[in-house]
């Protein structure tokens, strides 16, 4: 039987619980890292879930891919192990991105960048 609301609200608590854990490390440890957020559809977490790594400068966020990836999907996947979130992460679920790419395409509008998927 698939979760309940009151289960996946628990989840979405706990991944939220996580991430944020997992984003204060890396404010610490990456250069021109200063936040993320996830995307998901509850109902199917597995096949939906992003996790957005956004950096300062596109030029961080590019330093970071090369430099960082592993670090960044070490502690992706230890928040969503925390959260008890069986996924085996993918650069499907892992994505990197800037401010300064979404001021200049989006006129710094997040809402409108992360649905774009842009």
């Amino acid at each position: 039987m698939p979760p309940g609301k009151r289960e996946l609200a628990r989840i979405e608590r706990r991944l939220i619980a996580t991430l944020t854990e997992a984003c204060e490390t890396a404010k610490g440890e990456i250069k021109g890292f200063t936040w993320l957020t996830h995307m998901a559809d509850l109902d199917a977490l597995a096949e939906t879930l992003e996790v957005i790594w956004v950096f300062e400068t596109a030029a961080d966020r590019k330093l970071a891919q090369v430099e960082a990836k592993a670090r960044i999907f070490e502690l992706t996947a230890t928040a969503l192990d925390e959260a008890c979130i069986d996924l085996k992460l993918s650069d499907r679920n892992v994505r990197f991105d800037s401010e300064e790419e979404c001021q200049r395409v989006q006129g710094g509008q997040w809402q409108k960048r992360l649905v774009k998927g842009d």
